[in-house]
């Protein structure tokens, strides 16, 4: 939050706060997903799962990338941005083909998968806080 702060473009501010509340709001919601299954609440959850979960993502990468052009990234260049894509995509592929499916189900292979989407999704998680935190490698940037 102190990076927004510093930063003097009023756009990459905004894009940033975006950024950090779309991030909460796309993988927050996955660590209420076991409680909200075993209470039933399935259609509940797969409401929150289809009109929060999925546009945060969405627009997660939206201001990433706008964030990256108004601060003229090289994203190639900068390989924490480039890996932090693909984990993105890696989170949007695992919410779309594990969690998404076994939300309205109530089998136990569907408990599984549910579990193994969230699990990878939280370590997409930790790594993606990790690369966006620290920044390793430094910035690259177009000229």
């Amino acid at each position: 939050m102190i990076a927004i702060l510093e930063s003097n473009d009023t756009v990459t501010q905004l894009l940033s706060m975006v950024h950090i509340l779309s991030a909460i709001a796309a993988f927050g919601p996955l660590f209420l997903y076991p409680r909200m299954q075993r209470a039933g609440e399935t259609q509940a959850m797969a409401a929150l799962h289809m009109k929060l979960v999925f546009p945060a993502l969405v627009l997660l990468w939206v201001a990433g990338m706008g964030m990256a052009g108004t601060e003229k990234l090289s994203v190639g260049g900068t390989w924490f941005v480039s890996i932090a894509i693909v984990l993105w995509l890696v989170a949007m592929l695992v919410s779309w083909f594990l969690i998404r499916p076994s939300i309205t189900d109530t089998s136990e292979q569907a408990r599984k998968m549910m579990a193994a989407g969230i699990g990878i999704t939280h370590l997409v998680l930790v790594i993606s806080l990790y690369l966006m935190i620290f920044k390793p490698g430094g910035y690259a940037f177009n000229t």
